[in-house]
């Protein structure tokens, strides 16, 4: 019977997996993938984490990693099957064996929707980002193109052209999804171009992205547009399925918890992107890990006192 189990191994569990070692809770982090960092080891470079500007991502999440290690933080590599309630706290069956804890934290962050397209995967990090406000400011000055037509994309759109010479908008359906008071600040920007009923069919480039390959979908043309980089923008998806029977989650699957990332599942708590909140950054991630280790540490005294 642990303490706590802590489910993902991105900053988020890892943050968690500090704050509960150094609490002295006997704990251990599960994680699917060979590596701990979740989506920063696929980011080339990060830019706005408090103290280490220009780090790259893949660096930032081995230096997480060491830092839980450091602390005698247990890892182990499995896939998460189920969470339940027992008797004596939660039961987290894996595809190799059934663990127990008086407290888990979720913690396996999101999925970024991918266009599916040739150059996407090669050119992730070198031009191809999910994240505006993580990665515009290296594009300051260049042309970039953003790939979507809702509330994220329209708004990474705007904060883009406040940096860039200009800023195509690709979306392939004949009019946008985002909100009306988005679409009228966007259509008053000169350097935003916005191209309905289009899609992109690949990016290219060497080292870096150098272009995409757009079609018209009414007319069936195709051309390129020379970019530095590409924005996609067209949904988010919480690594949730573990939870979305106990109705804890919004609409988008997002785990509905306050800023101690309790659920109202007790001992269950969330933390990182799967927690419904405005930001989903680095910085907030590594925030909830903290408040989510504190909160489980606390729920789990008052179990030993009650008993």
């Amino acid at each position: 019977m642990y303490d706590l189990i802590i489910i993902g191994s991105g900053p988020a569990g890892l943050s968690a997996a500090v704050y509960g070692k150094r609490a002295g809770l006997d704990l251990v982090v599960l994680e699917k993938n060979p590596m701990s960092g979740g989506q920063v080891l696929n980011t080339y470079e990060v830019d706005n984490y408090l103290g280490m500007p220009g780090m790259n991502g893949f660096d930032m999440g081995v230096k997480f990693r060491e830092h839980a290690d450091k602390l005698g933080a247990e890892f182990r590599e499995a896939s998460v099957l189920s969470i339940e309630t027992g008797e004596e706290g939660k039961i987290v069956r894996t595809d190799g064996e059934e663990l127990q804890a008086k407290a888990v934290i979720l913690a396996a962050g999101a999925v970024h929707a991918r266009l599916e397209v040739p150059g996407e995967e090669a050119l992730g990090g070198r031009g191809v980002s999910y994240c505006a406000t993580c990665d515009g400011a290296f594009f300051r000055g260049r042309t970039v193109a953003v790939v979507g037509g809702g509330d994220v994309a329209l708004e990474d759109a705007i904060y883009l052209s406040r940096l860039c010479e200009k800023v195509y908008l690709i979306h392939r359906r004949d009019e946008l999804r985002g909100a009306q008071i988005l679409q009228q600040e966007l259509q008053g920007l000169s350097n935003v171009e916005i191209l309905y009923s289009h899609v992109v069919e690949e990016i290219l480039g060497g080292d870096q992205v150098e272009e995409i390959r757009v079609r018209n979908k009414k007319t069936d043309e195709v051309f390129q547009l020379s970019v530095a980089g590409v924005f996609v923008a067209v949904g988010i998806r919480p690594s949730t399925e573990l939870v979305r029977d106990l109705d804890i989650c919004d609409e988008g699957g997002y785990v509905l918890a306050g800023e101690d990332c309790a659920t109202s599942v007790p001992g269950l708590f969330a933390a990182g992107d799967v927690r419904k909140k405005p930001i989903r950054q680095i910085a907030t991630a590594v925030a909830d890990g903290a408040n989510a280790a504190v909160a489980a540490g606390n729920y789990c005294r008052n179990l030993s006192g009650q008993g």
